[in-house]
Protein backbone atom coordinates (compact mmCIF):
# COMPACT_ATOMS: atom_id res chain seq x y z
CA UNK A 1 0.00 0.00 0.00
CA UNK A 2 1.38 3.42 -0.95
CA UNK A 3 2.29 5.91 1.74
CA UNK A 4 -0.44 8.37 2.68
CA UNK A 5 0.52 11.91 1.68
CA UNK A 6 -1.24 14.41 3.92
CA UNK A 7 -2.79 17.20 1.87
CA UNK A 8 -2.15 20.85 2.64
CA UNK A 9 -3.06 21.86 -0.90
CA UNK A 10 -6.05 24.20 -1.46
CA UNK A 11 -8.25 21.33 -2.61
CA UNK A 12 -9.09 18.59 -2.53
CA UNK A 13 -8.08 18.81 1.12
CA UNK A 14 -7.51 16.16 3.77
CA UNK A 15 -10.56 14.02 4.66
CA UNK A 16 -10.63 12.57 8.16
CA UNK A 17 -10.98 8.85 8.95
CA UNK A 18 -14.18 9.69 10.88
CA UNK A 19 -15.67 11.26 7.76
CA UNK A 20 -14.73 8.25 5.63
CA UNK A 21 -16.33 6.01 8.26
CA UNK A 22 -19.55 8.04 8.09
CA UNK A 23 -19.51 7.77 4.30
CA UNK A 24 -19.34 3.97 4.49
CA UNK A 25 -22.88 3.66 5.88
CA UNK A 26 -25.03 1.20 3.92
CA UNK A 27 -26.43 2.41 0.61
CA UNK A 28 -30.08 3.46 0.46
CA UNK A 29 -32.46 4.17 -2.37
CA UNK A 30 -32.48 7.82 -3.30
CA UNK A 31 -36.23 7.91 -3.92
CA UNK A 32 -37.16 6.34 -0.58
CA UNK A 33 -38.04 7.60 2.88
CA UNK A 34 -34.49 7.08 4.20
CA UNK A 35 -32.99 9.54 1.74
CA UNK A 36 -35.79 12.06 2.30
CA UNK A 37 -35.05 11.91 6.04
CA UNK A 38 -31.32 12.47 5.40
CA UNK A 39 -32.09 15.38 3.06
CA UNK A 40 -34.43 16.99 5.58
CA UNK A 41 -31.97 16.52 8.44
CA UNK A 42 -29.20 18.53 6.78
CA UNK A 43 -31.35 21.39 5.47
CA UNK A 44 -31.62 23.53 8.64
CA UNK A 45 -27.89 23.39 9.32
CA UNK A 46 -26.99 24.24 5.73
CA UNK A 47 -29.43 27.16 5.86
CA UNK A 48 -27.74 28.39 9.04
CA UNK A 49 -24.30 28.15 7.44
CA UNK A 50 -25.50 30.09 4.41
CA UNK A 51 -27.52 32.59 6.41
CA UNK A 52 -30.69 31.94 4.45
CA UNK A 53 -34.26 30.75 4.87
CA UNK A 54 -34.26 29.58 1.25
CA UNK A 55 -33.74 25.91 0.28
CA UNK A 56 -30.18 24.63 -0.10
CA UNK A 57 -29.94 22.38 -3.14
CA UNK A 58 -27.57 19.42 -3.54
CA UNK A 59 -25.93 18.84 -6.92
CA UNK A 60 -23.85 15.79 -7.77
CA UNK A 61 -21.18 17.76 -9.62
CA UNK A 62 -18.23 19.99 -9.13
CA UNK A 63 -19.04 23.61 -8.34
CA UNK A 64 -18.35 24.44 -11.99
CA UNK A 65 -21.57 22.65 -12.89
CA UNK A 66 -23.59 25.08 -10.80
CA UNK A 67 -21.46 28.01 -12.00
CA UNK A 68 -22.37 27.13 -15.59
CA UNK A 69 -25.93 26.38 -14.53
CA UNK A 70 -26.30 29.86 -13.06
CA UNK A 71 -25.39 31.34 -16.44
CA UNK A 72 -27.86 29.11 -18.27
CA UNK A 73 -30.66 29.88 -15.80
CA UNK A 74 -30.16 33.61 -15.30
CA UNK A 75 -28.24 35.35 -18.10
CA UNK A 76 -30.64 37.23 -20.38
CA UNK A 77 -28.96 40.47 -21.39
CA UNK A 78 -25.24 40.43 -20.61
CA UNK A 79 -22.97 38.99 -17.93
CA UNK A 80 -20.27 40.93 -16.10
CA UNK A 81 -17.65 38.59 -14.67
CA UNK A 82 -15.51 39.99 -11.86
CA UNK A 83 -12.08 38.57 -12.71
CA UNK A 84 -8.91 38.60 -10.62
CA UNK A 85 -7.48 35.09 -10.84
CA UNK A 86 -7.56 31.78 -12.68
CA UNK A 87 -11.05 30.70 -11.66
CA UNK A 88 -12.81 34.04 -11.92
CA UNK A 89 -11.11 34.63 -15.29
CA UNK A 90 -12.42 31.28 -16.49
CA UNK A 91 -16.03 32.26 -15.76
CA UNK A 92 -15.89 34.66 -18.72
CA UNK A 93 -14.87 31.85 -21.07
CA UNK A 94 -17.57 29.58 -19.68
CA UNK A 95 -20.19 32.29 -20.31
CA UNK A 96 -19.06 32.62 -23.92
CA UNK A 97 -19.13 28.84 -24.39
CA UNK A 98 -22.72 28.87 -23.13
CA UNK A 99 -23.55 31.36 -25.88
CA UNK A 100 -23.97 34.28 -23.47
CA UNK A 101 -22.77 37.82 -24.00
CA UNK A 102 -20.20 38.50 -21.32
CA UNK A 103 -17.46 40.93 -20.37
CA UNK A 104 -14.67 40.67 -17.83
CA UNK A 105 -14.24 43.32 -15.17
CA UNK A 106 -10.54 42.54 -15.11
CA UNK A 107 -8.11 43.11 -12.27
CA UNK A 108 -4.51 41.99 -11.89
CA UNK A 109 -3.99 38.62 -10.21
CA UNK A 110 -3.39 39.38 -6.57
CA UNK A 111 -5.76 42.36 -6.47
CA UNK A 112 -9.22 42.30 -4.88
CA UNK A 113 -12.37 43.23 -6.78
CA UNK A 114 -12.85 47.00 -6.61
CA UNK A 115 -16.50 47.84 -5.78
CA UNK A 116 -16.25 51.34 -7.32
CA UNK A 117 -15.11 49.86 -10.65
CA UNK A 118 -18.00 47.40 -10.49
CA UNK A 119 -20.44 50.23 -9.82
CA UNK A 120 -19.17 52.18 -12.82
CA UNK A 121 -19.71 49.20 -15.14
CA UNK A 122 -23.20 48.42 -13.83
CA UNK A 123 -24.19 52.08 -14.19
CA UNK A 124 -23.99 51.62 -17.98
CA UNK A 125 -27.13 49.47 -17.82
CA UNK A 126 -25.56 46.84 -20.08
CA UNK A 127 -25.61 43.96 -17.59
CA UNK A 128 -28.22 41.91 -15.76
CA UNK A 129 -25.96 39.31 -14.12
CA UNK A 130 -22.71 39.58 -12.13
CA UNK A 131 -20.44 36.64 -11.32
CA UNK A 132 -18.11 36.98 -8.35
CA UNK A 133 -15.65 34.69 -6.60
CA UNK A 134 -15.45 35.55 -2.92
CA UNK A 135 -12.14 33.81 -2.24
CA UNK A 136 -10.00 33.45 -5.38
CA UNK A 137 -8.23 30.18 -4.63
CA UNK A 138 -5.49 30.67 -7.22
CA UNK A 139 -4.19 33.86 -5.59
CA UNK A 140 -5.32 33.69 -1.97
CA UNK A 141 -7.27 36.95 -2.33
CA UNK A 142 -10.54 37.32 -0.45
CA UNK A 143 -12.52 40.26 -1.84
CA UNK A 144 -15.24 41.97 0.19
CA UNK A 145 -18.49 40.10 -0.36
CA UNK A 146 -20.46 42.72 1.57
CA UNK A 147 -19.14 45.61 -0.53
CA UNK A 148 -19.69 43.81 -3.85
CA UNK A 149 -23.22 42.77 -2.86
CA UNK A 150 -24.05 46.33 -1.78
CA UNK A 151 -23.06 47.63 -5.22
CA UNK A 152 -25.07 45.01 -7.12
CA UNK A 153 -28.11 45.62 -4.93
CA UNK A 154 -28.24 49.22 -6.13
CA UNK A 155 -29.45 47.86 -9.49
CA UNK A 156 -32.85 46.20 -9.31
CA UNK A 157 -32.49 44.24 -12.54
CA UNK A 158 -28.99 42.86 -11.81
CA UNK A 159 -28.52 39.50 -10.09
CA UNK A 160 -25.42 38.42 -8.15
CA UNK A 161 -23.97 34.91 -8.40
CA UNK A 162 -21.29 34.23 -5.79
CA UNK A 163 -18.78 31.38 -5.66
CA UNK A 164 -17.75 30.60 -2.07
CA UNK A 165 -15.97 27.35 -2.92
CA UNK A 166 -12.92 28.03 -0.74
CA UNK A 167 -14.55 30.26 1.90
CA UNK A 168 -17.85 28.56 2.75
CA UNK A 169 -18.08 27.28 6.34
CA UNK A 170 -14.74 28.92 7.25
CA UNK A 171 -16.11 32.47 7.45
CA UNK A 172 -19.63 33.71 8.31
CA UNK A 173 -21.82 34.32 5.25
CA UNK A 174 -25.26 35.96 5.32
CA UNK A 175 -27.01 35.32 2.00
CA UNK A 176 -30.37 36.87 2.87
CA UNK A 177 -28.93 39.86 4.70
CA UNK A 178 -26.50 40.66 1.85
CA UNK A 179 -29.03 40.06 -0.93
CA UNK A 180 -27.04 37.38 -2.78
CA UNK A 181 -29.07 35.75 -5.54
CA UNK A 182 -27.08 32.53 -5.97
CA UNK A 183 -24.52 31.28 -3.48
CA UNK A 184 -22.65 28.12 -4.43
CA UNK A 185 -19.88 26.00 -3.01
CA UNK A 186 -18.19 22.62 -3.39
CA UNK A 187 -17.49 19.74 -1.05
CA UNK A 188 -13.71 19.41 -1.41
CA UNK A 189 -12.55 22.59 0.31
CA UNK A 190 -13.43 23.79 3.83
CA UNK A 191 -16.23 21.22 4.11
CA UNK A 192 -13.39 18.63 4.12
CA UNK A 193 -15.21 16.08 1.97
CA UNK A 194 -14.19 14.30 -1.23
CA UNK A 195 -14.96 16.14 -4.49
CA UNK A 196 -18.24 15.61 -6.29
CA UNK A 197 -20.94 17.44 -4.34
CA UNK A 198 -22.02 21.06 -4.80
CA UNK A 199 -24.38 23.05 -2.61
CA UNK A 200 -26.26 26.16 -3.65
CA UNK A 201 -29.16 28.42 -2.80
CA UNK A 202 -31.22 30.65 -5.10
CA UNK A 203 -33.16 33.80 -4.19
CA UNK A 204 -36.85 34.20 -5.00
CA UNK A 205 -36.15 36.84 -7.64
CA UNK A 206 -33.49 34.68 -9.29
CA UNK A 207 -35.88 31.75 -9.37
CA UNK A 208 -38.51 34.01 -10.92
CA UNK A 209 -36.11 35.03 -13.66
CA UNK A 210 -35.10 31.42 -14.30
CA UNK A 211 -38.76 30.60 -14.94
CA UNK A 212 -38.71 33.03 -17.89
CA UNK A 213 -35.48 31.70 -19.45
CA UNK A 214 -35.54 29.07 -22.19
CA UNK A 215 -32.78 26.52 -22.80
CA UNK A 216 -31.94 26.08 -19.12
CA UNK A 217 -31.15 22.45 -19.83
CA UNK A 218 -32.13 19.78 -17.33
CA UNK A 219 -29.26 18.73 -15.07
CA UNK A 220 -28.74 22.22 -13.62
CA UNK A 221 -32.26 23.59 -14.11
CA UNK A 222 -33.02 25.59 -10.97
CA UNK A 223 -36.75 24.91 -11.30
CA UNK A 224 -36.09 21.16 -11.35
CA UNK A 225 -34.08 21.47 -8.15
CA UNK A 226 -36.94 23.34 -6.48
CA UNK A 227 -39.57 20.87 -7.70
CA UNK A 228 -37.56 17.97 -6.24
CA UNK A 229 -36.68 19.87 -3.07
CA UNK A 230 -40.38 20.01 -2.30
CA UNK A 231 -40.21 16.19 -2.17
CA UNK A 232 -36.97 16.24 -0.11
CA UNK A 233 -35.04 15.03 -3.11
CA UNK A 234 -32.78 15.91 -6.03
CA UNK A 235 -33.49 15.95 -9.79
CA UNK A 236 -30.88 13.28 -10.56
CA UNK A 237 -29.24 10.47 -8.61
CA UNK A 238 -27.34 12.08 -5.71
CA UNK A 239 -23.93 11.03 -4.35
CA UNK A 240 -25.45 9.45 -1.25
CA UNK A 241 -22.17 8.46 0.42
CA UNK A 242 -20.85 12.01 0.22
CA UNK A 243 -24.12 13.32 1.66
CA UNK A 244 -23.65 10.92 4.58
CA UNK A 245 -20.23 12.54 4.99
CA UNK A 246 -21.77 16.01 4.80
CA UNK A 247 -24.22 15.09 7.56
CA UNK A 248 -21.29 13.95 9.71
CA UNK A 249 -19.35 17.14 9.04
CA UNK A 250 -22.33 19.33 9.86
CA UNK A 251 -22.66 17.54 13.18
CA UNK A 252 -18.97 18.24 13.83
CA UNK A 253 -19.27 21.94 12.85
CA UNK A 254 -22.17 22.59 15.18
CA UNK A 255 -20.62 20.55 18.00
CA UNK A 256 -17.51 22.72 17.70
CA UNK A 257 -19.64 25.87 17.42
CA UNK A 258 -19.61 28.02 14.32
CA UNK A 259 -17.91 30.98 16.00
CA UNK A 260 -15.20 28.65 17.28
CA UNK A 261 -14.83 27.19 13.79
CA UNK A 262 -14.44 30.63 12.22
CA UNK A 263 -11.93 31.65 14.90
CA UNK A 264 -9.95 28.44 14.37
CA UNK A 265 -9.54 29.15 10.67
CA UNK A 266 -8.25 32.65 11.43
CA UNK A 267 -5.86 31.32 14.09
CA UNK A 268 -4.43 28.55 11.91
CA UNK A 269 -4.07 30.92 8.98
CA UNK A 270 -2.12 33.28 11.20
CA UNK A 271 0.23 30.43 12.16
CA UNK A 272 1.05 29.93 8.48
CA UNK A 273 1.32 33.69 8.02
CA UNK A 274 3.83 33.90 10.87
CA UNK A 275 5.94 31.24 9.15
CA UNK A 276 5.85 33.28 5.92
CA UNK A 277 7.12 36.43 7.63
CA UNK A 278 9.66 34.62 9.82
CA UNK A 279 11.29 33.07 6.75
CA UNK A 280 11.50 36.24 4.70
CA UNK A 281 8.74 35.46 2.21
CA UNK A 282 5.94 37.83 1.21
CA UNK A 283 2.20 37.42 0.72
CA UNK A 284 0.77 37.49 -2.79
CA UNK A 285 -2.50 39.01 -1.55
CA UNK A 286 -2.50 42.55 -0.15
CA UNK A 287 -3.03 43.21 3.54
CA UNK A 288 -6.71 43.27 4.42
CA UNK A 289 -7.64 40.96 1.53
CA UNK A 290 -5.82 37.77 2.47
CA UNK A 291 -7.75 34.54 2.53
CA UNK A 292 -8.19 32.87 5.90
CA UNK A 293 -8.41 29.36 4.40
CA UNK A 294 -5.19 29.30 2.39
CA UNK A 295 -2.03 31.32 1.97
CA UNK A 296 -0.60 32.21 -1.42
CA UNK A 297 3.09 32.93 -0.80
CA UNK A 298 5.18 35.09 -3.10
CA UNK A 299 8.45 33.36 -3.96
CA UNK A 300 10.46 36.53 -3.50
CA UNK A 301 13.37 34.44 -2.19
CA UNK A 302 13.40 32.58 -5.54
CA UNK A 303 13.68 29.14 -4.00
CA UNK A 304 13.26 26.02 -6.11
CA UNK A 305 9.57 25.45 -5.36
CA UNK A 306 9.48 22.06 -7.08
CA UNK A 307 12.42 20.78 -5.01
CA UNK A 308 10.92 22.26 -1.83
CA UNK A 309 7.64 20.45 -2.52
CA UNK A 310 9.46 17.21 -3.29
CA UNK A 311 11.42 17.29 -0.02
CA UNK A 312 8.17 17.85 1.88
CA UNK A 313 6.60 14.88 0.11
CA UNK A 314 9.56 12.51 0.41
CA UNK A 315 10.71 13.36 3.93
CA UNK A 316 7.46 14.31 5.63
CA UNK A 317 4.63 12.79 3.52
CA UNK A 318 3.15 16.28 3.11
CA UNK A 319 1.83 17.93 -0.05
CA UNK A 320 1.62 21.66 -0.66
CA UNK A 321 0.82 23.39 -3.96
CA UNK A 322 3.53 24.90 -6.15
CA UNK A 323 1.39 27.73 -7.51
CA UNK A 324 -1.40 27.78 -10.06
CA UNK A 325 -1.59 28.88 -13.69
CA UNK A 326 0.59 31.78 -14.72
CA UNK A 327 1.93 32.27 -11.18
CA UNK A 328 3.11 28.66 -10.77
CA UNK A 329 6.59 28.68 -9.25
CA UNK A 330 6.56 32.41 -8.56
CA UNK A 331 4.12 31.55 -5.77
CA UNK A 332 3.24 28.50 -3.72
CA UNK A 333 0.10 27.79 -1.71
CA UNK A 334 -0.64 26.22 1.67
CA UNK A 335 -4.12 25.35 2.96
CA UNK A 336 -5.27 25.52 6.57
CA UNK A 337 -8.96 24.85 5.91
CA UNK A 338 -11.33 22.13 6.98
CA UNK A 339 -10.49 19.89 9.91
CA UNK A 340 -6.97 21.19 10.55
CA UNK A 341 -5.94 21.86 14.15
CA UNK A 342 -3.19 23.73 15.99
CA UNK A 343 -1.36 20.40 16.20
CA UNK A 344 -1.60 19.51 12.50
CA UNK A 345 -0.57 23.00 11.39
CA UNK A 346 2.25 22.90 13.94
CA UNK A 347 3.44 19.64 12.39
CA UNK A 348 3.24 21.24 8.94
CA UNK A 349 5.30 24.26 10.03
CA UNK A 350 8.00 22.04 11.50
CA UNK A 351 8.15 20.15 8.19
CA UNK A 352 8.30 23.42 6.23
CA UNK A 353 11.24 24.58 8.36
CA UNK A 354 13.08 21.30 7.96
CA UNK A 355 12.52 21.16 4.20
CA UNK A 356 13.50 24.81 3.67
CA UNK A 357 16.75 24.10 5.49
CA UNK A 358 17.58 21.31 3.02
CA UNK A 359 17.37 23.48 -0.10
Amino acid sequence: MSQHIRLYIPGPIEVSPATYAAMSAPMIGHRGKEFAALYDAIQPRLQTLMGTTRPVYLSTSSAWGVMEGALRNLAVKKVLCCANGAFSDKWVEVAHRCGKEADALQFEWGEPINPAALDAKLATGEYDLVTFIHNETSTGVMSSLAEVAAVVNKYDDVLLVTDTVSSFSAVPIEVDKLGIDVLLTGSQKALALPPGLSLFTVSERAMARAATVKDRGYYFDFLEFQKNHEKSNTPSTPCISTIYGLNHQLNAFFDEGLENRYARHIRLNQMVGDWVVRNGFEFFAPEGYRSVTLTCIKNNREIDVNRFSQILRNDHAIAINGGYGKIKGVTFRISNMGDETDETIGTLIAALDDSLGKL
